[in-house]
C-alpha cells in the first residue's frame, strides 16, 4: 500500500472545507494527518507561528517546529499514543514560555515548568518565552567579578567570572557533573550575612538536567539539600525517560529563569548537563521532521542550538542593573575525542574549558582536570587580586612537571634542577586533590596556593601534604585569624599580610616536623 502524502491529504480536506464561510474556524483549528515518534503533521492553523505551543486532545501541548506549505509540523510534549489521525489541534497564540520567579527557588520542574517535585504548585510570578534573542554589545560590560566555585584548581588556575561561559568537557564519568555541583554548592557563602558585609552578591543557581537517570537527577537534588543549596537553587528536570521534544527545550527554560534573575539585577549560574544529550534529542526531532541530515546527522543548524543558547550568559552594564548569568555547559566526549563534531561547536562558543582526563581520575587525582588544554579566556580579570598574586606560577608549574614527568618514566638519572621540578610537581598534585562536595573558601585557598608555590612544601613527604594543609589552615585559624579576615575584606595582599603570613607558615613547619 502506498504511503498516503500530507499534500494530498491536505488537498482533500481543503475542498471538503471549502463549503466553510467561517475562514477563523481554518486559522485557529487545525486536524492531526499523521501522528508517531513525537511528531504530528497538522492540516490547517495557516497562522500559526513557529515556536508556538498548540493544544492537543488528552492534555498533551505540541510545540510548532515546521511551517510547510500545506501542514504544520508538531514536535510533542507528551505521549504521541494519545494522539490520532483527525484529532482537532487548537492555537494558543503563545510562544513556548516557561514560569518565572523566586517561587521556583528549591523546586524540580519539567522543562515546561509544571513541578515533578511533589510540593504541590508554583505561584511564579510570570511567564517568559524560552527563545530570546541575546543582548547586544551595548548592554553588556566586561566580566571581571569572580564567580568562586570552592575548587582549588579551578579558583586557583581556570578562574570563573561572573557572565562567562566556561564549558566542562570530558568522558563519562570524570566527575564533570561533580565540578559543577560543587560550584553549586560553594554559592551558599554568597548568601551568607558575612558575604553580604564585604560587599559579595548572592548567586541563584538553576540545574538543568538533560537525558539523566531519573536516579540520577534525584541523587544530585539529595546533595544539593543536603549541603542547603536548594534554597537558592532550581533543578529543571528533562530525564532519559521524557519524550526528545522536553530534552531539546530543557536548556533554553533554565537559561530563562536566570535571565529573569540577571535582569532584575541579580547574579544566576546555570549548569547545562549535559548539551551532548540535547543535541542527540534535536537531531533526533530534526530527522523525523524530514529536515536534510548534514554531518554526523546532525541538521545544518546544530551549531545556532547551542550557540544562540550560549550567548544568552552575559554581565549586563550598570544602567541595566549589573546583573549576571553565567552558563557552565556540560559536554561528554568518546574516548577524549575532543576534535569530535559537538566537542569543537560548543569549545568554540564558550569562554575557555575545564577539561577532565579519566588517566587521571583513575590515578587519584580528582577533580581530574588537564591543566594543559584547560584554559580561562578571562583568566586574571575574574580572580580577586590575593589569588592573582599568589597563583601566578602555578599552571606553569605543574604544566612544565607533567612535560617532564612523560620523560622521567625514561631516563633514571635527572639533574638536579629537573629533580627539584618533579619534587615540586608531585607535591602541587597533590596540593590541589580535594574531595567531593567539600569547597574551600577563597581566603584559605589562597594560604595553601601559597604555601604550594613559595616552596613550603619541599621539605614534607608527598603522603603528608594533605595533613599539612589541614593542620596549616587550623593553625592560622586558631593563631592568625587576622589573616583570614584581611583577604576576606579587602580581596588583596599586602606586604604586612605577606610578612605575617611567613611567620605563621614557619612557625608551623618547626612544630609541623616535630
Amino acid at each position: 500500500m502506498a504511503e498516503v502524502r500530507p499534500d494530498e491529504v491536505s488537498s482533500i480536506l481543503r475542498k471538503q472545507l471549502s463549503g466553510f464561510d467561517s475562514e477563523a474556524e481554518v486559522y485557529d483549528v487545525g486536524t492531526v494527518l499523521q501522528v508517531g515518534d513525537g511528531i504530528a503533521r497538522v492540516y490547517g492553523l495557516s497562522k500559526v507561528m513557529a515556536s508556538e505551543l498548540v493544544e492537543f486532545p488528552n492534555d498533551v501541548m505540541g510545540m510548532v517546529l515546521n511551517l510547510e506549505e500545506d501542514s504544520v509540523g508538531c514536535v510533542l510534549f507528551g505521549e504521541s499514543s494519545l494522539i490520532k489521525e483527525g484529532d482537532i489541534v487548537k492555537r494558543t497564540k503563545r510562544l513556548a514560555s516557561f514560569p518565572v520567579g523566586e517561587a521556583l527557588l528549591g523546586r524540580v520542574v519539567n522543562p515546561l515548568g509544571v513541578p515533578v517535585d511533589a510540593k504541590g504548585p508554583v505561584n511564579h510570578e510570570k511567564f517568559m518565552p524560552i527563545e530570546r534573542k541575546a543582548l547586544g554589545v551595548i548592554a553588556r560590560q566586561p566580566v571581571k567579578e569572580p564567580l568562586q566555585t570552592g575548587i582549588v584548581s579551578v579558583d586557583a588556575m581556570i578562574p570563573i567570572g561572573r557572565g562567562q561561559r566556561e564549558l566542562i568537557i570530558g568522558d563519562r564519568q570524570t566527575g564533570k557533573t561533580a565540578v559543577a555541583v560543587d560550584a553549586i554548592i560553594n554559592q551558599k557563602y554568597t548568601h551568607s550575612e558575612e558575604a553580604k558585609a564585604v560587599g559579595v552578591n548572592p548567586v541563584f543557581c538553576v540545574y538543568v538536567a538533560i537525558g539523566q537517570k531519573d536516579s540520577t537527577v534525584a541523587q544530585v537534588v539529595a546533595k544539593l539539600e543536603q549541603h542547603g543549596a536548594m534554597e537558592y537553587t532550581t533543578v529543571v528536570s528533562a530525564p532519559a525517560s521524557t519524550p526528545a521534544p522536553l530534552q531539546y527545550i530543557a536548556p533554553y527554560s533554565g537559561a530563562t529563569l536566570g535571565e529573569f534573575f540577571r535582569d532584575n539585577g541579580k547574579h544566576a549560574l546555570v549548569v547545562y548537563d549535559d548539551l551532548s544529550k540535547q543535541a542527540v534529542a534535536y537531531r533526533e526531532l530534526a530527522l523525523l521532521l524530514r529536515r536534510p541530515p548534514g554531518r554526523e546527522a546532525y541538521p545544518g543548524d546544530v551549531f545556532y542550538l547551542h550557540s544562540r543558547l550560549l550567548e544568552r550568559a552575559s554581565k549586563l552594564n550598570d544602567s541595566l542593573g549589573g546583573g549576571s548569568l553565567t552558563a557552565l555547559p556540560i559536554i561528554e566526549t568518546q574516548q577524549g575525542d575532543v576534535s569530535a563534531y559537538i566537542p569543537t561547536n560548543v569549545i568554540s562558543i564558550t569562554d575557555g574549558q575545564i577539561y577532565l582526563e579519566p588517566n587521571l581520575f583513575n590515578a587519584g587525582v580528582r577533580p581530574a582536570i588537564n591543566v594543559g588544554i584547560s584554559v580561562s579566556r578571562v583568566g586574571g580579570n575574574a580572580q580577586i587580586k590575593a589569588m592573582k598574586k599568589v597563583a601566578g606560577s602555578l599552571k606553569l608549574d605543574l604544566a612544565q612537571f607533567r612535560e617532564l614527568a612523560a620523560f622521567a618514566k625514561f631516563g633514571s638519572d635527572l639533574d638536579k634542577a629537573t629533580q627539584r621540578t618533579l619534587a615540586k610537581g608531585e607535591r602541587l598534585v597533590e596540593l590541589l586533590k580535594q574531595g567531593q562536595y567539600m569547597p574551600v573558601p577563597v581566603e584559605k585557598q589562597v594560604i595553601s596556593v601559597y604555601a604550594g608555590t613559595q616552596g613550603y612544601l619541599e621539605s614534607i613527604p608527598v603522603k603528608d601534604v594533605k595533613r599539612f594543609e589541614k593542620e596549616l589552615i587550623e593553625y592560622i585559624d586558631v593563631n592568625y585569624p587576622e589573616i583570614f579576615k584581611v583577604i576576606r575584606e579587602t580581596k588583596t595582599l599586602g606586604d604586612e599580610v605577606i610578612v605575617t603570613i611567613k611567620k605563621a607558615l614557619e612557625e608551623f613547619l618547626g612544630k609541623f616536623k616535630k
